[in-house]
């Protein structure tokens, strides 16, 4: 997937992005400034300071509304404002902890954030105002029923059902994809005869994004810039746990994609794994040792374990066979090149480059 094919379809589109205030909203809003596109953002304020969404200079390039997607009259006005072409949904609480503190305020923005979209989608399908031609759900990886089976690698079909209120909530917001597709917009469901556009929806489960620009708690690349450039050593908390790591230009330009393809052939809709090659799916620790090999002097890390953390998962890996058949996808970067391009992001950034011209130049470079 290279930039000229992208630009070619996303050059004039409406593209409406929840959460593009985030760390992944903000470099896929960029993406798509890059790819020509006009984008309507709706989100809460950025969550961290600092925050990529600044960094980058995007506030003024964009339709930038804050808003909170559990309110769906707010929600439906910016989205109704925007008449998208295409819509990715990333608004979401995204912090496995945090979910643990704040449970029901996770399921009500990943769930009824989720459901909140779809009927603003289905509302405006049935007024026929404007068509939305294609939607892409972001999820996670952690949406299965996961019993630490070792070298296990799970496939689209199995069963889902995450421990912690976020993955269970994320779980939940894939089902209601699924209940929303089927009974709305598909040919055969009840509603969607009588010549009514349909737009075509995937859901994409992507693994653990690492990149420049991510300043969020409880993540290992964030904790690992914090604590060295406060002269500290890592404190990694799960340093035996195994992840999918990926730099988050892989998920990215997945779903950028996915949106493009599923428009040209009905059938390539469906729900995605996203993940690296098995050869990427490491320790913490290792991506820790990564991390003080590409930064050099003054970084080092030790094992924080904490004897009654709350429950995460030993072990995850993700098949992505579906995705790579269905568009002849590879992965751009392996882990150490993720890990070296991340570094090199947050060394540019502590020695005051100018940011959004490296971070476009970094997007350049993956897309070729």
């Amino acid at each position: 997937m290279d930039f000229t094919e992208l630009k070619d379809f996303y050059s004039g589109k409406r593209v409406f992005v929840t959460g593009h205030t985030g760390f992944k909203g903000s470099w896929l809003t960029l993406m798509l400034k890059m790819l020509g596109a006009d984008v309507y953002g709706y989100a809460l304020e950025p969550p961290t300071n600092p925050e990529l969404f600044t960094i980058l200079r995007l506030k003024d390039e964009i339709h930038h509304e804050i808003g909170d997607v559990r309110d769906f009259p707010h929600l439906q006005s910016a989205f109704m404002a925007s008449g998208p072409d295409v819509v990715f949904h990333l608004a979401a609480q995204p912090i496995v902890r945090d979910s643990y503190k704040y449970p029901r305020e996770t399921y009500e923005t990943n769930v009824m954030g989720t459901v909140n979209l779809l009927e603003c989608i289905r509302r405006s399908c049935a007024s026929g105002d404007f068509m939305v031609e294609s939607v892409v759900n972001v999820t996670t990886d952690k949406v299965y029923e996961n019993n630490d089976i070792p070298e296990h690698a799970f496939r689209e079909e199995e069963k889902l059902d995450g421990y912690d209120p976020y993955s269970n909530s994320k779980s939940c917001s894939e089902l209601v994809t699924h209940a929303y597709t089927k009974s709305f917009f598909t040919a055969a469901s009840e509603t969607g005869g009588d010549g009514m556009h349909l737009p075509v929806i995937s859901t994409a489960r992507a693994g653990n994004v690492i990149g420049g620009g991510d300043f969020a708690n409880d993540r290992i690349i964030p904790d690992c810039v914090r604590d060295t450039m406060a002269g500290k050593p890592i404190h990694v908390r799960n340093p035996y746990s195994t992840r999918p790591y990926q730099h988050v230009l892989e998920p990215l330009t997945v779903y950028l994609m996915i949106a493009m393809e599923q428009t040209k052939v009905r059938e390539r809709s469906g729900a995605y794994n996203v993940g690296p090659d098995a050869c990427d799916a490491i320790t913490t620790g290792e991506l820790a040792e990564l991390f003080v090999k590409y930064w050099g002097e003054g970084a080092s890390w030790q094992s924080a374990a904490e004897a009654n953390a709350p429950h995460e998962a030993n072990f995850l890996r993700l098949d992505c066979g579906k995705l790579k058949h269905t568009f002849d996808w590879q992965p751009v970067w392996h882990v150490e090149e993720a890990v070296r391009e991340t570094v090199r992001w947050y060394r540019a950034w502590q020695q005051g480059s100018d940011m959004r011209a490296y971070t476009e130049t970094q997007i350049r470079d993956f897309l070729g």
